[in-house]
């Protein structure tokens, strides 16, 4: 399957409904999502590391989203405003060299107390994913994942 010439970019617009593409995503998620609701059961949360650079995107999320209370419902609606499109690109952009795959998309649970399910999961980026998670685990807001699964 072609997306047209090298270096050329695809026009969403224009674009036809790519059902393979579709699927290999949709996979992808449902891996990364399973993968790390494993690894909460194996370890807590408040002891793992996501990435390398878990400091500094802590940091950089803290400043650039300082109304942002990792216990609480995200609210999906503002979050994929134009206003929040525009801050969450801003944030994202910092780690276009420095995260792989910083733009794919994800799952991500809009609210640390709840398991993934279809009422509790957002689809992100995977720096969103990243900022939350790390300002949930810092917290230790999915520790009881850890301890539930070893009760």
């Amino acid at each position: 399957m072609s997306l047209g010439p090298a270096g050329a970019s695809l026009n969403p617009d224009q674009a036809e409904n790519f059902e393979d593409m579709e699927k290999q995503f949709a996979v992808k998620a449902v891996q990364h999502m399973t993968t790390y609701w494993a690894i909460l059961e194996k370890m807590k949360g408040s002891q793992l590391r996501l990435t390398k650079i878990d400091d500094e995107i802590h940091e950089h999320f803290k400043e650039a989203f300082p109304e942002f209370d990792p216990k609480e419902t995200i609210d999906e609606n503002q979050m994929k405003s134009k206003e929040g499109k525009e801050r969450w690109r801003e944030f994202m952009m910092t780690y276009e060299k420095k995260i792989d795959d910083y733009n794919f998309g994800t799952m991500l649970r809009a609210n640390p107390k709840f398991e993934y399910g279809e009422k509790e999961t957002i689809f992100a980026m995977r720096m969103q994913f990243y900022a939350i998670e790390i300002a949930r685990n810092r917290q230790g807001l999915n520790d009881w994942v850890y301890e539930q699964a070893h009760a």
